[in-house]
């Protein structure tokens, strides 16, 4: 059953990547779209004909399971069932890391798992739920998308069971944010860091820079390298049907700084409005930093039609001194790039500097994943998502798939009882942030999915390409919000 779900797998992404040329802007002959055509076509064939075996397979394993049941015999309920899985996750390595864990759960109670990621899934999802064909499990980006799903019905409550086994390897804080009106639909299964900034301090110390501990050291710094001829940012903040959200973690960041925790979860809740001079301004302040002359390279000709998995490289390779993205953004370094070790290339990170506010609020996200389905195989893997031996397996997993070594996965967890010796110190010093500051969920993933995966995105993109003024953004941006 294995070797058929690996196949079942490696067909789906290939046809995922596939389709992702096909769509791709740079796609301007009819040759070359009639060649990614008919490569879609047989990775769609091959794809489907895994699922036809993995199902028949699947349901030849339950039927002998029933029989050993009707027997007597002693079983595994697990044994010859299926669980369907799709989420966001699908850069190569991910993919890797989240297969692996998968794969071994899978292999060790006798059933398939299928995982399907897209770059689109934030709309997919929504089509499945119409279409009345939702996965088993999906992977959430935002809280506030689960939570609007668990009050429409559409999500399931955790047994108790289940929710008591999660909670003995979580924080009630990580746990929380997939609890919704006291029910609790969520397990949290990834953490991210995202007050951080990359940087390559050999590139600094050569310019004579030094790491600024404050905004206003930060924003001094950054006039000095144009100064000097160089460009302190990397930016881009395209992502599919999630462009924007690079924007939206700045307005975040920025507001934990130049505001007060508590006048952040008034905005995230919608008791402050973006109208507010409080988030206007803070909105209005990262635009002009973005527009300052000199100040950002765009890999891809402009900030919004970059993909934000493009700025490793140009960082990489001085086209930009500083670039400010979660902890995951280890995982888009080029094959090979030295952290931490004091040679020419190697990247570290600072934390993204305090303002207004001290001590600072570090911005988190993640992920949870969340079920539509209550059959026993799911809620099974469900737990399996929330445990340390999921976490552990797949940053194994994930480490090998980038080489192996003491080389930085992009996966990082809040998983209380991890083997953290299977991170690299530098992933191992995001969780030392993160427990010695306050901190703050995602203000975009914590809202309504209709502003935090919406709105917000669309109209900060407005915005970043000169298309609106703050005042019309924000207007817009307060008009989605639900009564």
């Amino acid at each position: 059953m294995k070797s058929t779900l690996l196949k079942l797998l490696v067909a789906l992404f290939t046809l995922s990547l596939v389709a992702a040329a096909c769509g791709s802007d740079d796609d301007t002959a009819d040759s070359g779209d009639s060649d990614a055509l008919a490569e879609a076509e047989a990775a769609l064939a091959a794809a489907e004909d895994a699922i036809e075996a993995a199902e028949a397979e699947a349901a030849e394993a339950q039927a002998a399971a029933e029989a050993a049941a009707s027997a007597g015999e002693d079983t595994n309920p697990l044994a010859g069932t299926a669980v369907r899985i799709t989420g966001p996750v699908r850069s190569p390595d991910e993919v890797a890391g989240l297969m692996g864990a998968l794969d071994a759960f899978a292999e060790a109670n006798d059933m398939t798992i299928f995982y399907v990621g897209s770059a689109d899934w934030e709309s997919e999802i929504n089509v499945q739920i119409e279409a009345g064909t939702p996965p088993d499990i999906s992977i959430f980006p935002q809280p506030g998308k689960l939570a609007d799903f668990a009050r429409d019905g559409f999500v399931v409550p955790l047994p108790d069971d289940v929710t008591a086994a999660v909670s003995e390897n979580w924080s009630a804080g990580a746990m929380g944010f997939g609890n919704v009106d006291g029910t609790q639909y969520g397990v949290p299964d990834k953490t991210d860091l995202k007050s951080l900034v990359w940087f390559q301090p050999a590139r600094f110390e050569a310019n004579g820079y030094k790491v600024p501990t404050t905004l206003d050291e930060l924003f001094g710094l950054a006039e000095t390298m144009i100064a000097d001829g160089n460009t302190p940012f990397c930016i881009g903040i395209e992502s599919g049907t999630a462009t924007g959200w690079a924007f939206t973690d700045w307005v975040e960041d920025m507001m934990l700084r130049r505001h007060s925790g508590e006048t952040y979860d008034a905005w995230t809740t919608g008791e402050l409005l973006f109208a507010s001079d409080e988030v206007s301004g803070v909105m209005q302040e990262v635009l002009d930093v973005w527009n300052t002359p000199g100040m950002v390279y765009a890999q891809g000709g402009t900030i919004a039609s970059t993909s934000f998995r493009d700025n490793g490289e140009p960082l990489v390779n001085g086209d930009c001194m500083m670039h400010r993205q979660a902890s995951f953004f280890s995982a888009f370094f080029p094959d090979g790039t030295p952290v931490q070790d004091g040679s020419e290339g190697a990247i570290d990170v600072f934390q993204f500097p305090v303002g207004d506010i001290d001590p600072p609020i570090v911005l988190t996200a993640g992920t949870l994943v969340g079920a539509f389905n209550d059959r026993p195989e799911v809620m099974a893997v469900m737990e399996y998502f929330g445990s340390p031996e999921f976490a552990n397996r797949r940053q194994a997993a994930q480490k090998e798939a980038k080489g192996g070594g003491d080389v930085l996965s992009g996966f990082n967890t809040a998983n209380l009882n991890v083997d953290r010796s299977l991170w690299n110190p530098l992933e191992q010093s995001f969780l030392e942030i993160m427990a010695n500051n306050d901190v703050r969920f995602d203000g975009s993933d914590l809202m309504p999915a209709d502003v935090g995966a919406g709105s917000f995105w669309t109209e900060g993109t407005a915005l970043v390409n000169g298309e609106k003024t703050v005042a019309e953004a924000a207007a817009a941006i307060d008009a989605t919000w639900p009564e």
